[in-house]
């Protein structure tokens, strides 16, 4: 009996020794693997971290979010979607000619890299407003949708469901009852409720087209990465009016109300002019990638349409995410740090920056910039909140002003530069909206509006507090180091 009983744990023993070894050996593998894909150095050496301290689970949650696997369906539609999508863009530019003597020195070279990065040409003659009160958007967008006649085109982030929401689903109904085509596209995950809703249901019913994008599940896991996300927030009626910003379709008297951080704060643009044309391209090509829709018929029923000049704003279409170059939307916001000589002012609700952001917002401030950096005081993300707690040191001794908003969640996404350009749209200042979700920005080359959307910002300003360096590093040891340890885990957030 003892003798079965050693050879018994002997056997456990050796067993023991082998998973071990196997398991060491998937670690190596993985860590090769990470640097073989050539990925920024902190992001590279945060997974090896991650894939090291933790056994077993770190190697799993880098199989499962460690690449960008897109899936082969979506990844074939691109490749065909790219050589007619891009003809259709660089025609653009010839019915539209920017004349760039009219505007600021650094607006051409910022113009420049958008287009070569991203593919969108810079185009005159739109008219913006700016839409600071949710009140407004929804009031607005209901008037343009009841005066529809051929297309309503929506995508969003999160579509939740309550208030004010419901008023944009009754002016679906009615369009759809009238003959108008709606198309509706939501990310699977963010509007999962008003996926399976009745709502949802009843719009389906009359004729409205409602499409998840970026779906996933268990079986999907190992061929899609499901954390992937189109936070993009896009409104295209009849291609002529066009919307953008950071709002979702929600009203914020009722979304993430226990979350304890107040009401969302947002705000959007309305747009008539070319720049419609190129928004109408993004939410098509966003579209067909997601359904089995055919490309020429998207062009004849899409209300994609050439639009003649109604302003003066020269506007940018910026669409970004992970199947254009990497970091690329990064490099266009750099430039704009590194394009101002008098004033920065940045509002975002996640502020997690890589190490050349905020390098260039340091040199920005240390080369006699006014650089104020605008940040909720409360957001919804514990981990975010203390990485982005971390980096505030650095930037308050480099001479950034730091205000942190009191007047709810701050989710406004903007930057003016000099008064004189600027960057609007769903982008945050962190490594998910520059590398992994499908984002929508403006750049915006227009004294006017770049004036106005600066007058919102002080107004931010206005209900925040200024951050004290001599306060801030007199905070307690134990919350010094629970935020440099998020910020090891900064590039993967």
């Amino acid at each position: 009996m003892l003798a079965v009983t050693l050879n018994w744990l002997e056997q456990i023993h050796w067993s023991a020794y082998v998973a071990v070894a196997v398991h060491l050996a998937i670690q190596l593998c993985l860590c090769v693997r990470v640097i073989m894909r050539r990925r920024s150095v902190g992001e590279s050496l945060a997974w090896i971290l991650v894939v090291f301290f933790f056994p077993i689970v770190g190697p799993l949650v880098y199989l499962v979010m460690g690449e960008l696997r897109l899936g082969s369906r979506r990844a074939r539609r691109f490749v065909e979607l790219f050589p007619p999508i891009q003809e259709w863009l660089d025609d653009l530019p010839e019915r539209h000619q920017v004349d760039w003597s009219r505007l600021g020195v650094q607006c051409e070279p910022m113009s420049r890299l958008g287009q070569l990065t991203l593919g969108m040409p810079s185009l005159p003659g739109n008219e913006l407003e700016l839409l600071d009160q949710w009140q407004s958007v929804f009031q607005r967008l209901v008037e343009d949708i009841d005066a529809a006649e051929h297309t309503c085109h929506l995508e969003f982030y999160i579509w939740h469901l309550g208030g004010k929401t419901s008023e944009v689903s009754a002016a679906l109904v009615r369009a759809a009852q009238r003959g108008v085509t709606c198309r509706v596209l939501v990310d699977a995950m963010g509007s999962r409720a008003f996926l399976r809703s009745s709502i949802a249901e009843e719009m389906r019913e009359v004729g409205v087209r409602i499409q998840a994008a970026l779906p996933g599940g268990l079986m999907r896991m190992p061929f899609v990465r499901f954390d992937l996300r189109m936070h993009r927030k896009i409104v295209v009626i009849d291609g002529t009016i066009a919307y953008t910003g950071s709002l979702n379709l929600v009203d914020p008297r009722y979304f993430k109300q226990d979350s304890g951080v107040g009401q969302w704060v947002d705000a959007m643009v309305r747009i008539r002019g070319p720049a419609v044309e190129a928004l109408a391209i993004t939410f098509l090509a966003d579209w067909y990638l997601e359904t089995d829709a055919e490309l020429e018929q998207l062009r004849e029923t899409g209300g994609a349409v050439a639009q003649s000049r109604l302003g003066e704003s020269t506007v940018q279409v910026l669409p970004s995410g992970p199947m254009y170059p990497t970091e690329s939307m990064e490099q266009v916001l750099i430039m704009a740090v590194y394009a101002a000589h008098k004033e920065l002012v940045l509002t975002t609700p996640y502020f997690v920056p890589s190490e050349s952001l905020l390098m260039a917002l340091q040199s920005a401030a240390r080369r006699g910039v006014k650089v104020i950096l605008i940040l909720p005081a409360k957001i919804d993300s514990v981990l975010v909140r203390y990485a982005s707690q971390a980096f505030k040191g650095e930037l308050l001794r480099a001479g950034v002003r730091v205000a942190n908003f009191h007047g709810g969640l701050l989710h406004t996404k903007s930057v003016t530069v000099d008064g004189e350009m600027s960057l609007f749209g769903s982008l945050n200042l962190d490594p998910r909206s520059f590398r992994l979700n499908f984002e929508i920005s403006l750049s915006i080359y227009d004294l006017d509006f770049t004036q106005r959307l600066r007058a919102l910002q002080q107004s931010y300003i206005d209900q925040s507090e200024l951050m004290d360096l001599d306060s801030w590093v007199k905070r307690p040891m134990g919350q010094r180091l629970a935020e440099n340890c998020a910020r090891l885990f900064g590039p993967l957030l």
